[in-house]
């Protein structure tokens, strides 16, 4: 699947991705892979943990996995079937005795807390349940909130700019960055390897994400990585 603001556009099945999609080799590319089950509907996570494990098979680098996690045994299976550390979005919302459970279990460094927000009225509305439900809390609570839970790291979402290739949404949310205290990543709006690196020379941001330039964008992830080595941004250089 593919996602623009949310909205996603089914672009092969598992068979096609294996087809065009190199993982082992694109791994060299990237410092981590995130996989999230997106699916609206009739969620499986006995499914979906093996598409994980086939997936990763030859894939040496560290991998996050989220989508639909509602229990211990849903992480124990992921984990089981290769992933490292587990992706949490409604759970940080609906179930704070989970979150707190798995930390207890497997240590804060694996749980990365996504959050998914947009910009209405000039105000930040948090969203979970695939962006289908509204939060009535304020974004600056919601962290703090999810700190509180000792979770490992953030992956921050601008649903207003997911898939638009127009650039991350910095600017917009400086004030919120500031607030921040763990290892965070920054998703939604990556279309080129200047909006990384732009990113990545915010004193803020640790990490970026994007499926954009995975996805249409042929060579460009070896490219941006490239050109983010050559701005002095200190990231690993595989040659």
């Amino acid at each position: 699947m593919l996602s623009r603001n949310f909205r996603l556009q089914k672009v092969g099945d598992f068979n096609w991705l294996k087809k065009h999609y190199n993982f082992e080799k694109i791994a060299f590319s990237i410092d981590e892979l995130i996989i999230l089950d997106v699916s609206r509907n009739n969620r499986d996570i006995v499914k979906f943990s093996n598409v994980v494990k086939e997936v990763i098979s030859n894939v040496f680098i560290p991998v996050s996995v989220g989508g639909g996690i509602r229990d211990l045994n849903d992480a124990d299976l992921l984990l089981k079937s290769g992933a490292d550390k587990i992706v949490l979005n409604s759970s940080l919302n609906n179930n704070n005795s989970l979150v707190k459970e798995l930390v207890k279990k497997y240590g804060s460094q694996f749980i990365v807390a996504s959050i998914d927000y947009k910009i209405e009225n000039e105000n930040f509305v948090v969203y979970i349940e695939n962006g289908s439900r509204k939060l009535e809390i304020s974004l600056l609570d919601y962290i703090e909130n999810i700190e509180n839970l000792n979770i490992g790291e953030i992956y921050f979402n601008s649903m207003d700019k997911d898939g638009t290739g127009q650039g991350f949404d910095i600017d917009k949310v400086e004030f919120i960055l500031k607030q921040i205290t763990c290892p965070l990543i920054i998703s939604g709006g990556a279309g080129n390897e200047l909006h990384f690196i732009e990113a990545l020379k915010h004193c803020l941001i640790d990490a970026v994400a994007t499926a954009n330039l995975y996805n249409f964008i042929g060579d460009s992830l070896p490219k941006s990585r490239e050109q983010i080595i050559k701005h002095n941004i200190k990231i690993a250089n595989w040659i």
